[in-house]
Order: C-alpha cells, then sequence, then structure tokens
C-alpha cells in the first residue's frame, strides 16, 4: 500500500482511481494556503500603511459617519503614537551612551511610552475623528449635490465619459487625426488594481463642507499638544494652507510668478534679518544662535550696532568683549579704541558699527568673504550630508540597490549645492553690509556727493530699512538650491518672518493681541484652507503633505 502524500490536508480524499494526482491536490491545496496567508498579511498591512486608490466609504446616515469616524480616529491615533514613538526611540538611542547606566532604561520607557507620544496620538487621532465625520455627516445634513468619485490628475474629461456612459480609462494626450463628432483621447485600459495604483481617490465635497470641518478639527485638535509647540504646528499648517490656496487660485486664474519660492523666501529673510539685527525680541531665542552660529557673526558685534542704530549709544560691555579677542587686528583695534574714547568724551558716535567691529579678526573687508564662504561651507557639509544621504539610502533601498553610485553621486551634488547655497547667503550679507556702510562712508566723505545726494537717500544706507535689504539680496541665493527644494526652504522660513512682522506690529498697535486662543485660531483657519484644498484638487499640496494626510485622513 502506498504512502499517502505528506503535503495534503486529507489524503482520504483523493481516490486511487482519480485521474488528478494527489501531488496536484497538495500543490493547489498549498497555494490556496498560501493565499489565504498573503491575504491575511495584505489586510494586517492596510491596518498600518492605506495603498494608494482606497475607495471611498458610502455613510448613508449619522450613526454610519460616527462609526466611520471613530474608527478612522483610532487608527489615525494608533499610526501617530508609533511614529512619534519611534522618532522618540531613535533620538534617544543617540543620546544613549552620554546617560548613565542606570538611567538608560529610563530614557528608553520615557521615549516610547513619554507624554509626547500620547499627545501626539491624541492631537491626530481628535482632528481625524472630527474631520472624517464633519465631512461626512455636512452632506447628509446640507444635501447640495451629489458626491462622486474623481480621480486626480486623470479626471479632465470625467464628464464626457459619465455622459457617454464610457469605462474610466486613463488617458493619454490626443495625436494624429480625430473624429468631427466626438473627440476621443486615447486611452490604456487598466486593471482596476493598476488604475487604483495611479490614481488618488477621494471624495468630493462643498469647499465650505471641506473648510468648516478642517477649521473645526484643527481647532479642537490643537489644544491636546503643549502651549510651547501649538506655534510651530499652527505656522507650519498656516504657510501650507497658503501654499496651497496660492497654487490653486494661479491656475484659475492663469496667475504666474517667476521664480515666486525665491520671492517669497527672500522677503522672509529680509524681515528675519532686520528682527535678527533690530528687533531680536520677535524671534525665538534658539533661532537667534542658529543665525549667529551659520553667519559666524560676534554677538557683541550686533548688539553693539543696535544700540548705535536704534539709540545711538554705545555698548561699552560689548565694546570691551571686541578688544578683548585674541584675534582682533591692531588697526581695528585702534579704530575701536578711539571710538570708545570719542564716546566717554561725549563726542558724536557713528549711526553704525563700522566694518572693523563686524569682523575685528581681518581689516580688508574683501578678504571676508572667502573666509566667511569656508567657514560655513564646512560646517554645513556634514549636516547637509546627512540630510541627503540618509533618505536617499533608508527611504529609496530599491533605488540605491539598483543603482547605487548614481543615487550616492546626486547626493553628493545636492550636499555641496546646498552647503554652497547657505555660504552664499552669508557671503551676500555680509558684502551686503560692508558696501552699503563703504558708500556711506564715502558720500559723506566727499563735499560734492553730499551736494548731489539728498542727505535722507545717504541716510538709508545706515538705517533699519537697510538691514531687511541686505536680508532681502542674501536671500537670492536660493537660486543656487535645486528648484523642486526652493518651495519647501521658503516653508521654512515663512513662518519665522510672518512671527516676527506679526510681533513687531502689534508692539505697534496695528494688531490685535491673539489671548490664549490664538494657536487655536490659527490652527483652525490653517486646516480649513489645508483640507478644503485636500479634498477637492490634491494636487495643489505639496507632495509630502497630501502623503501625509491622505495616511491619516484618507479618502474620506
Amino acid at each position: 500500500m502506498s504512502r499517502p502524500h505528506q503535503g495534503s490536508l486529507d489524503p482520504e480524499m483523493a481516490d486511487e482511481g482519480s485521474a488528478t494526482p494527489r501531488r496536484h491536490m497538495a500543490s493547489f491545496e498549498n497555494l490556496v494556503a498560501l493565499a489565504n496567508y498573503q491575504e491575511r498579511l495584505k489586510g494586517a498591512r492596510k491596518v498600518v500603511w492605506r495603498d494608494r486608490g482606497e475607495p471611498v466609504a458610502e455613510l448613508p446616515g449619522l450613526w454610519d459617519c460616527l462609526e466611520h469616524a471613530a474608527a478612522g480616529g483610532f487608527r489615525s491615533a494608533t499610526l501617530a503614537f508609533n511614529v512619534r514613538a519611534s522618532l522618540n526611540l531613535v533620538l534617544a538611542l543617540l543620546r544613549m551612551r552620554r546617560a548613565p547606566k542606570d538611567q538608560r532604561l529610563i530614557l528608553i520607557r520615557n521615549a516610547v511610552f513619554g507624554a509626547d507620544s500620547f499627545r501626539f496620538a491624541a492631537m491626530l487621532g481628535t482632528f481625524a475623528s472630527v474631520y472624517k465625520f464633519l465631512i461626512n455627516a455636512l452632506p447628509i445634513l446640507f444635501p447640495a449635490i451629489k458626491p462622486r468619485l474623481l480621480s486626480s490628475p486623470f479626471d479632465e474629461d470625467e464628464d464626457d465619459d459619465e455622459r457617454l456612459n464610457l469605462p474610466r480609462t486613463v488617458s493619454y494626450p490626443n495625436s494624429g487625426t480625430t473624429s468631427p463628432v466626438l473627440r476621443r483621447r486615447r486611452s490604456a485600459r487598466l486593471s482596476l488594481s493598476a488604475n487604483a495604483h495611479m490614481a488618488l481617490i477621494r471624495k468630493r465635497t462643498r469647499r465650505w463642507h471641506a473648510a468648516l470641518a478642517g477649521a473645526i478639527a484643527g481647532s479642537l485638535a490643537i489644544l491636546w499638544e503643549k502651549r510651547n509647540r501649538r506655534g510651530v504646528i499652527a505656522q507650519q499648517m498656516f504657510v501650507r494652507g497658503l501654499q496651497g490656496s496660492y497654487n490653486f487660485y494661479s491656475e484659475k486664474h492663469g496667475i504666474s510668478v517667476p521664480y515666486g519660492a525665491v520671492i517669497v523666501f527672500s522677503m522672509a529673510c529680509g524681515q528675519i534679518m532686520y528682527a535678527f539685527t533690530m528687533r531680536p525680541d520677535t524671534l525665538p531665542r534658539s533661532y537667534i544662535t542658529w543665525i549667529q552660529g551659520a553667519g559666524r557673526l560676534p554677538a557683541e558685534a550686533i548688539k553693539l550696532n543696535r544700540g548705535l542704530v536704534r539709540e545711538q549709544t554705545v555698548d561699552y560691555p560689548s565694546l570691551d568683549t571686541l578688544l578683548a579677542r585674541p584675534d582682533i587686528t591692531p588697526s581695528n583695534a585702534a579704530t575701536l579704541s578711539a571710538l570708545r574714547e570719542a564716546a566717554l568724551r561725549g563726542e558724536p558716535v557713528p549711526l553704525y558699527a563700522q566694518c572693523e567691529a563686524i569682523h575685528p579678526w581681518m581689516t580688508s573687508c574683501w578678504s571676508v568673504p572667502l573666509d566667511r564662504f569656508g567657514d560655513v561651507f564646512k560646517w554645513m557639509i556634514p549636516i547637509y550630508s546627512a540630510l541627503h544621504f540618509l533618505p536617499s539610502i533608508l527611504l529609496r533601498w530599491r533605488v540605491f540597490r539598483a543603482d547605487p553610485m548614481r543615487v550616492l553621486l546626486r547626493a553628493s551634488m545636492n550636499s555641496i549645492r546646498s552647503s554652497t547655497f547657505l555660504a552664499m547667503f552669508v557671503v551676500i550679507y555680509q558684502v551686503a553690509n560692508c558696501s552699503l556702510k563703504q558708500l556711506y562712508g564715502q558720500i559723506m566723505a566727499s563735499p560734492l556727493l553730499r551736494r548731489l545726494i539728498p542727505q535722507a537717500l545717504t541716510n538709508v544706507l545706515i538705517s533699519k530699512l537697510s538691514f531687511w535689504v541686505e536680508g532681502f539680496l542674501a536671500g537670492l541665493s536660493l537660486l543656487i538650491e535645486e528648484p523642486r527644494r526652493r518651495a519647501e526652504l521658503t516653508m521654512y522660513v515663512l513662518p519665522k518672518g510672518l512671527e516676527s512682522l506679526w510681533i513687531a506690529a502689534r508692539g505697534r498697535g496695528l494688531v490685535f493681541r491673539t489671548g490664549n486662543w490664538g494657536e487655536s485660531v490659527l490652527t483652525g483657519m490653517a486646516m480649513g484652507m489645508v483640507m478644503s484644498i485636500y479634498q477637492n484638487d490634491p494636487q495643489h499640496l505639496s507632495g509630502l503633505v497630501r502623503k501625509i494626510l491622505y495616511q491619516f485622513i484618507g479618502p474620506n
């Protein structure tokens, strides 16, 4: 008697006289088991990561909306907790060597199960649940239009397809002749899975529905975060909303601003550098410290210059600190000593800090740019290398394995370009600062130029406005950066510039005070703009924001 096949799940079911061999039955059953296992893995993966093309949930009643919102909020909270805990764990591991051995376990525990992880999870879970309930309940409460499935960006001729009852296809541009009766574009009929991967399906509703849902959800969700972090989150989402709104309306009305990101970046840098030199109280202390480190600017020189420009007084402690520097040149020391003696005698002082105070270690102004460029470039190249190399290798592992030399070369070039951008920012600012001061000195020293040029125009060269102009000119260094990164860098500096401008205007009584609810209101406005664009025209948002929202919110 032959032994039953070990791979068969039920050997008795295979008749000896059957035409199908037992090994074929066993192979078929194993394939079925493997397929079921893969389906279970795929279902488990969807709990953590949402695939592109997820269909819109049909919710006929308010109770269905509530259940859908609760499930979506729980999923978003879980995902947010895992993301924040993983990030905190990586940061904790980087600090592990400096921590005492008896504190390392506590450090890891606090990183994973600390209050920050739960706050972040509660914030995103609240936002997702409130938004998903409102965006699905408002069309039921105010039924004005019939929700429909739209795929972007492949829905240009969707109305024609629906009117003609044509199957949904992915279309390509016209080529050759077309029928005079009906202009049809060549289309490739793809499978449902292929269409799902190529299109982002979402539920299109009235814009005010999405704006209202986003505003209410954002205002409530931000309250979970710490007060010192609410402003940062609100500012970032506000500029993302401005970016999406501008992209939408510029396309709608045919508005095109050449180098718009560079212009906005330069204007933000102008405000930031003005605040850095004249109004440091409008910038966070950490931001001021970073600017000083990046620009290699003596803090005492900035403080001395601020006193001379704003109050026409000499800050003697800062001046004495500059004179005590071991690397100060003899000629620069003589100039600063003469300034100190003149101020002590009560004589008029300059209306700005001389170049000798800005770069006391160098006598010539034109030797400073090359020195600054080398220092800043060497300081930033390790930082930008990490920012370019790590994502290229870790987040694009398949591309890296396919062509490692191309990925490494591209990351190297991008690191050099980014470091050059920041180094040139410092160089341009330094050259502009010294040039304006020297031009002012030459005009004041020439009787002919003083008669030809109005004094009011000459004073502009050393006024507070000049520091805004210097920052604007330095911002033009963004042209060195890769075009696709310009908008992201702009979104990084724009919140700081707007915050500084708001605080300065509030000090002059030009704007109102926001009190304890300012961050919540700003977040509500920001998320109203963002979700209005996301729900109807997500292609106008940046790719990063669009992908994050899709994972946490989904199509509806």
